[in-house]
């Protein structure tokens, strides 16, 4: 159990993440609309599904291994996905050496603009400076290359394939263990990240990417 995972908002011009609590299901439901990829290999709800998979996130919460949040917008309060941090590897006297990020989605209409970027933005910032980790990773099924982009796109390194890392998220894969492309941020690469989200914000924010 992790000490620093405690619920905590973080708040952003774009983008607020609040604590998961049960009070988000219906909007998560509505944002859960055609969010989930074909084929899936992560584990994104339907609205049938979001009142299970929040329960389910709420029992991970209490284990203090699992920091799951609704991915808000600022400005309206609209509910549009949900993220985490996941799996904290804390050092000998209990504070964070590293720590993931992942369980991330969001509703259809908002994947390409300023949203995803801004929460990664909030994440990093206070995994680096709050906790003061050493690393953060991030991670994707090898087969998906559209997250795997994405990753890229918000600076994080390349490491390699995991092999047999971990259990397939995959539809129809369930008990088969599946290869796993490894991303991360250490803290040296940190400030030269929260330039470049910064100014991905900027360019998406104008229209230019």
């Amino acid at each position: 159990m992790s000490e620093q995972f405690i619920p905590v908002t973080l708040d952003g011009d774009i983008v607020r993440l609040e604590p998961l609590t049960t009070a988000h299901v219906p909007a998560l439901a509505q944002a859960s609309r055609g969010a989930r990829a074909t084929p899936s290999y992560a584990t994104v709800p339907d609205p049938e599904t979001v009142a299970d998979y929040v329960r389910h996130n709420l029992e991970r919460a209490a284990t203090g291994t699992y920091l799951p949040f609704a991915q808000v917008e600022a400005g309206t309060g609209r509910v549009l996905g949900h993220t985490a941090y996941l799996t904290p590897r804390p050092l000998p006297d209990g504070r964070l050496l590293a720590v993931e990020i992942g369980s991330s989605w969001l509703a259809p209409d908002v994947r390409g603009t300023a949203v995803n970027t801004s929460s990664k933005l909030l994440l990093f910032t206070h995994a680096f400076e709050v906790w003061q980790v050493a690393r953060v990773d991030v991670k994707t099924d090898v087969r998906n290359s559209a997250a795997r982009a994405g990753i890229r796109s918000i600076g994080a390194r390349f490491e390699g394939i995991l092999r047999n890392w971990q259990p397939s998220l995959a539809d129809g894969e369930e008990g088969r263990p599946r290869d796993t492309a490894m991303f991360s941020v250490v803290a040296a690469e940190w400030p030269e990240v929260r330039e470049h989200l910064l100014a991905r914000i900027a360019e998406k924010q104008a229209g230019r990417s």
